[in-house]
């Protein structure tokens, strides 16, 4: 009987031991998809177009490798840490490799902070601010960004902001895909906007484009 106690009391201890050590599920940002797309703006002179991606300013709660999920009710302030379930690196950095390969990509620009850039090429400088990003179970992932975009000559800057909203399905992969999507959309969007810049001749059509909503 004792040494049945024994075995039993020795399986409970490999069994919690097994639950402990349920290995931790990663998630990126960066679109698979994303890699793929690659759209050449119009250039001034057949020059290069080289970005620079600044380090993301994001919320303080989401500077972090776990997954942060909003409880569902429409008026929540309820707030999940997801110790399983984290990103591939802490998330502001996910999320300014996945924005810079993606405006990359869709630039068929150079990324001038992997050392590319020769000395007097211009370079077009991103700054990004993350302003809120929810991710509901089942519901939605919604987001607002907004950006500036300044060429290192200073010859032309302006600013921008984009909103919007994934619907998703139930499972926090589901979530993760939805952040991909919405992170696919401001690429886009910037992409766009650093495109638009790009084809301007002077300093006075910048000054009509120096902020816009997307």
């Amino acid at each position: 009987m004792k040494k049945r106690s024994i075995l039993a009391a020795l399986m409970s201890v490999v069994l919690l031991a097994g639950c402990a050590s349920t290995p931790d599920t990663y998630y990126t940002l960066a679109a698979r998809a994303d890699t793929a797309l690659t759209t050449p703006a119009p250039v001034l002179d057949g020059a290069p177009i080289f970005i620079e991606l600044a380090p993301v300013a994001v919320p303080e709660r989401l500077a972090r490798p776990q997954m942060v999920i909003r409880k569902a009710g429409r008026h929540s302030a309820e707030v999940e840490l997801l110790e399983q379930h984290r990103w591939a690196s802490s998330f502001d950095s996910e999320l300014r490799d996945a924005l810079s390969s993606g405006i990359a990509a869709r630039l068929g620009a150079i990324d001038a902070t992997k050392g590319a850039r020769q000395p007097g090429q211009p370079a077009w400088r991103i700054a990004v601010q993350l302003h809120h990003f929810d991710a509901v179970d089942n519901a939605h992932v919604d987001a607002a960004f907004s950006w500036t975009v300044r060429r290192s000559d200073g010859a032309r800057s302006a600013a921008c902001q984009w909103s919007g909203r994934e619907p998703v399905v139930a499972g926090i992969a589901a979530l993760a895909q939805g952040a991909q999507r919405v992170t696919s959309s401001v690429a886009q969007a910037i992409a766009r906007h650093v495109a638009k810049l790009n084809a301007m001749k002077g300093d006075g059509e910048a000054a009509h484009a120096a902020s816009c909503v997307q």
